[in-house]
């Protein structure tokens, strides 16, 4: 009976285990890339159960134990990279590094009616960069309070959950709210001046994500990642892309992003820095992300307290401190993750006002 019941929470397991692996953006089967870390959990205790409580001695129980290590090691190939085990892709800033920017990004929560503990956290942390999402009219009028602070503004106050703004205490040129794949799904691009002069492309995204409260697929979250590595990719000024991605760090599809743009993520040898969800200790994952080109060094970077949001804001202060980064670090794409790309464009279904402008 015990090999029965063990056989039976292997096989649940070991299926979401695979589930990933479909390329399918059905969002039941995305859904299954953001636990790894839990069911990982899950399967050791299985294991550990199992070998206490019942004598490994057939080939049943044999291999009830291989597939649960080969699901463990697995997962642990996805997410040990956001562990102290493994090596740092983004170097530690220099101490003489002087060129610096602080970015803060919280997701609010629209419906979240308390302003005042992220306003506290903006005026203590004094992020150069504030970076808001789920953000309304009433939440415009409380961000703006701090315009003493941070008086440069790109302002995009939904309804929908997708609202967005931007608060720079560093000058914006040519600021623009684009709709990439979907007509109310806004993101911000612009350029920053920095303290010295130089410039860096800063890149705001907040794509829907697969649910069954949001939408059926991943396919128009995919497209956005995809043609926001693109224009990463391109760019001529240092890169920072960030926000509330709606997708997991260790992701096919942001694995994908990160190939296409040639960012950096510092979080890589550090931590998972898991932003949501804030009131589930057992159920958090990092959804609230900040890459970066090669230019970037990292001076430091912190989850913050909790802000009555579901998601934790993220606070990441980086150095322009171009070379001091490992040449090979981050990901390259070849032929296959282009060809994956092509077909992640042609698989979503673009609005008419979003293909014009993006």
């Amino acid at each position: 009976m015990l090999t029965l019941a063990f056989a039976a929470v292997t096989a649940l397991l070991a299926t979401a285990t695979l589930m990933p692996v479909l390329r399918s953006g059905a969002w039941w089967i995305r859904g299954f890339d953001f636990p790894r870390l839990q069911l990982l959990l899950l399967s050791a205790l299985v294991l550990a159960l199992q070998l206490v409580f019942h004598p490994i001695d057939d080939p049943w129980t044999t291999a009830i134990v291989i597939v649960n290590a080969a699901c463990m090691l697995w997962q642990a190939w996805w997410i040990v990279p956001y562990t102290r085990i493994a090596r740092v892709e983004v170097a530690d800033a220099p101490a003489d590094a002087r060129t610096r920017i602080r970015l803060l990004a919280s997701n609010v929560l629209m419906t979240n009616r308390d302003a005042t503990p992220l306003l506290e956290q903006v005026r203590a942390h004094r992020p150069d960069v504030l970076i808001a999402v789920e953000t309304d009219a009433w939440w415009e009028a409380r961000l703006d309070t701090l315009s003493d602070l941070l008086p440069h503004a790109v302002r995009c106050p939904l309804d929908n959950l997708y609202g967005m703004h931007v608060y720079s205490r560093l000058p914006l040129h040519d600021a623009q709210i684009r709709y990439l794949v979907e007509d109310d799904i806004p993101s911000v691009h612009a350029t920053l001046e920095l303290d010295d002069g130089r410039r860096v492309a800063l890149r705001a995204l907040h794509p829907r994500p697969p649910s069954p409260t949001e939408s059926d697929g991943s396919e128009e979250r995919d497209a956005e990642l995809v043609l926001a590595g693109r224009a990463a990719q391109a760019s001529d000024l240092p890169v920072i892309v960030a926000g509330d991605l709606n997708d997991v760090a260790w992701s096919r599809t942001t694995r994908l992003f990160r190939k296409l743009s040639g960012l950096l993520d510092p979080r890589i040898g550090r931590g998972m820095y898991n932003t949501f969800h804030a009131r589930l200790p057992g159920l958090r994952w990092p959804l609230d992300h900040l890459f970066h080109s090669r230019h970037f060094t990292l001076v430091g970077m912190q989850r913050l307290e909790h802000v009555g949001s579901d998601h934790f804001p993220i606070l990441v202060e980086l150095a322009l401190s171009p070379g001091c980064n490992d040449p090979d670090a981050g990901l390259d794409a070849d032929a296959a993750d282009q060809a994956q790309a092509r077909e992640a464009l042609e698989d979503a279904t673009f609005s008419a006002d979003a293909t014009a402008r993006g």
